[in-house]
């Protein structure tokens, strides 16, 4: 066993090289929780941090500290005067040290910790006090490591999307959440669902030759959405999310159930999730209930069965043409039954028929979106809401985004 000097320890525990040395320890004796690590730079020459041309040190910078990893119970401080290098072009440049990056206030080491505390606790507050620091420098680290995050993503191989809005703020207030059904991570989010964010959201995430290579996107109905997706998307087949498309069927189903409910009001009475809910996930109680509705013959029995038809057309064995004519099958049968709000939901799908039909056809879907919406959802209760989009989006992409946010190189 080697016995080192304390300041001998420490060279070895910030892994410096020989260009730099720890000079002392001390205890901070006006904040007493303090440990501050004196560090200072030994040789006369350090390469200029763009040419990497060695040059003699040109002055030092004024004293600056780095939070870094606790020593015990004492919050530990690294200090030092960065040297400074005058380049060809005249400008004095401060060399950035090997334990942080340039700029910041806290250590690479440091900034992986609070990383690391960051997905475990998904809160912001819960983790600076868990750290020991202020909101502020979570925040900063947070927003960092997904700027770092995006700039390493690399999204030539994307070929199906999903596109799906999310409530943002309390109002029609929302933010459009482009993902990967091939992953299950978001790719980026954008505020608001207009045609100008739909195109800046693609833009952000794409560029031209790869929106040209989308072959698929799951979207639901809004318009916004489809008429960006169809001059920003040109080679892509846009498939209508089968969630949204069942939704859709569900609500006509309850307009019909409260419209009857006023003539069969003992029949129908606590029905409405027997009629929602999926037949096989019914408890026995449910069961006896839904099968006095549908030997009832009601108009809301056959709404029902309009919505089970349709679930029953998804296979993606199947090919659109053949898709085609299940579909016109099914919603000709469906008007023949003249159900008002029925009719209202088939006339839509018959308006975009292609995008309904080809979503018959195809295995991909939002099922994936609307996961990831739930767990934004949960991100907004566990953070108590987020007063700006800028961090909602950089929290969602964070947690949610698949990125690789170390700023440590992997080995």
């Amino acid at each position: 066993m080697v016995i080192l000097k304390t300041e001998e320890l420490f060279n070895q525990l910030l892994n410096l090289d020989n260009n730099w040395q720890v000079t002392s320890i001390e205890h901070d004796q006006i904040d007493l929780e303090n440990i501050i690590i004196n560090i200072q730079h030994i040789k006369s020459k350090i390469p200029h941090p763009t040419s990497n041309e060695l040059l003699n040190i040109y002055d030092h910078a004024p004293v600056r500290q780095w939070r870094h990893l606790d020593i015990m119970q004492y919050k530990t401080y690294l200090r030092a005067r960065l040297p400074r290098v005058k380049g060809d072009d005249g400008k004095v440049v401060t060399i950035t040290p090997p334990w942080a990056d340039k700029s910041v206030q806290y250590s690479t080491l440091f900034e992986c910790y609070i990383i690391n505390l960051l997905k475990a606790t998904q809160n912001q507050t819960k983790t600076a006090h868990l750290a020991r620091c202020g909101f502020d420098v979570v925040n900063s680290i947070m927003h960092n490591a997904t700027t770092r995050g995006l700039a390493r993503r690399k999204t030539n191989n994307i070929t199906h999307l999903s596109l799906d809005e999310k409530s943002f703020k309390k109002g029609h207030h929302y933010i459009s959440v482009l993902s990967n059904p091939q992953t299950g991570f978001i790719l980026d989010v954008e505020e608001d669902r207009t045609v100008k964010a739909t195109k800046k959201l693609f833009n952000k995430v794409l560029s031209t030759k790869q929106q040209e290579q989308i072959e698929t996107i799951s979207v639901d109905m809004w318009q916004s959405y489809l008429s960006t997706a169809e001059k920003r998307l040109p080679n892509s087949e846009i498939a209508h999310d089968r969630f949204h498309l069942v939704k859709y069927l569900n609500n006509a189903i309850d307009k019909v159930r409260r419209k009857e409910a006023k003539t069969q009001g003992a029949l129908l009475k606590h029905s409405r999730y027997v009629l929602l809910k999926n037949p096989n996930n019914l408890t026995e109680k449910q069961q006896l209930k839904f099968a006095s509705i549908a030997q009832a013959n009601l108009e809301v029995s056959k709404a029902w069965r309009v919505r089970e038809n349709f679930k029953s057309m998804f296979n993606p064995a199947q090919t659109p043409e053949e898709a085609l004519f299940l579909f016109d099958a099914w919603s000709t049968a469906s008007l023949k039954l003249k159900i008002g709000a029925i009719s209202n939901v088939v006339e839509m799908f018959c308006r975009h028929f292609k995008g309904v039909v080809y979503a018959l056809a195809n295995r991909f879907s939002n099922a994936m979106a609307e996961r990831l919406n739930g767990k934004i959802q949960i991100l907004k209760s566990i953070g108590r809401g987020y007063r700006t989009f800028d961090n909602f989006r950089s929290a969602i992409l964070f947690f949610y985004g698949g990125l690789d946010v170390c700023p440590l190189k992997k080995r």
